[in-house]
């Protein structure tokens, strides 16, 4: 008998964005026993990043799927004494699951095989760091002798240079933060025994991420799966035959993809979440699948200068029944939580709005919401009303 491989699923557009709901957290009841130490095995990486407007974003994430949970609460999960996760080199600078340490082997790997890199070190500057924190235990660049020589912010000491090639070698591992700075430790001594080891050759190591990102999105082209780990395209086509995923045909994308058996086994349904996303959410950070699957299109403009911006600093997106329906330029002055620029889809957006930004004043302690500047105007009336309601 000939072998007759399977036939590639169907899926409407519809489909597919419901799956990566479901995929992501948005849709269904969320899982509040696991809480946040759930939420980040379920997203496999959740990305850090220095801005704070509302809360940083890794503490967004967990917000925007369970609600206000407790900023405390969110930080102990990922930062307990218990070691539960790691941060290094993912999406971007990430919190990771401590269990997935074997799997980055590859990219450690990679980053000492560098031939070059951007600062130099002395003779025995390595091996120093190293020394130090194996006979005084934990520490911060500061405490390992100061983390910039008195230039601008990439000029680092050579001990800061030092413990942090040392972290992207894997000799060195961050499991905590100390005031937002990365308290270093040995990772021998850091990482628990039954994942302290590189064993996995880097075909194993890319095999598991393919497949944990696929499980993530829910469905996704090769580019989305590669860019959910900053993965090779050509990493990906290597393994993702054998990744445990399976090839679909989405309506509209025009592109091979491929989805979690698991998320096409049961139709996703249940509560939407309405909630504003950080824009390092990993529901919305790949820009060209955000508008693929919401017609949506969104750039962060932190780093846009101010006069070019058009949306505002760090317009956060409005999500409210599967769909993106607006965003929303936030910022805190004491107790009164900020809408410095609020735009959104239609008026049938405009209560939506108004839950979200209450929710999220309540969270982060504010009693007032101010509303500046709506788009369309025409809703600014309906909107302030809503709030006020």
């Amino acid at each position: 008998m000939t072998f007759q491989p399977p036939a590639t699923v169907a899926l409407s557009a519809d489909e597919a964005r419901r799956i990566a709901l479901r995929a992501q957290g948005f849709l269904g009841a969320p899982d509040r026993r696991a809480g946040v130490r759930g939420v980040l095995r379920h997203l496999g990486a959740v990305q850090l990043d220095t801005i704070s407007v509302l809360a940083r974003s890794h503490e967004l994430i967990p917000y925007a799927r369970l609600g206000a949970v407790e900023r405390r609460t969110v930080e102990d999960a990922y930062w307990s004494q218990e070691t539960h996760a790691f941060e290094y080199w993912s999406h971007a600078a990430c919190i990771l699951p401590v269990e997935e340490w074997p799997h980055f082997a590859f990219r450690r790997r990679a980053y000492r095989a560098r031939p070059q890199w951007h600062h130099e070190l002395s003779d025995g500057a390595y091996d120093r760091v190293i020394k130090q924190l194996r006979a005084e235990g934990p520490l911060t660049a500061t405490e390992l002798g100061g983390a910039k020589n008195g230039g601008e912010w990439w000029d680092w000491s050579e001990s800061k240079v030092a413990v942090e090639r040392a972290l992207m070698h894997g000799d060195v591992v961050c499991t905590r933060r100390r005031g937002w700075k990365r308290v270093y430790d040995l990772a021998e001594r850091a990482i628990p025994e039954a994942f302290q080891h590189d064993d996995l050759s880097d075909t194993e190591c890319v095999r598991r991420l393919v497949g944990l990102a696929g499980r993530s999105l829910g469905v996704g082209t090769r580019e989305d799966i590669s860019d959910y780990h900053r993965l090779k395209n050509a990493q990906v086509d290597e393994v993702i035959a054998d990744s445990g995923l399976v090839p679909v045909e989405v309506e509209g994308w025009g592109r091979p993809a491929w989805a979690d058996p698991q998320a096409l086994a049961t139709v996703p349904r249940g509560r939407h979440r309405t909630t504003l996303l950080s824009p390092f959410d990993s529901l919305i950070w790949d820009r060209p699948r955000t508008e693929r699957i919401f017609g949506f299109t969104h750039r962060l403009e932190a780093y846009v200068p101010k006069p070019k911006r058009v949306h505002g600093y760090f317009a956060m997106p409005l999500l409210a029944g599967g769909r993106l329906l607006g965003r929303v330029d936030p910022a805190r002055e004491g107790s009164v939580l900020v809408a410095r620029q609020v735009s959104v889809e239609s008026a049938k957006a405009v209560g939506d709005m108004a839950k979200a930004l209450w929710e999220a004043a309540s969270w982060v302690g504010c009693t007032e919401v101010r509303l500046d500047r709506t788009t369309p105007a025409e809703l600014h009336a309906p909107l302030r009303a809503a709030l006020d309601a």
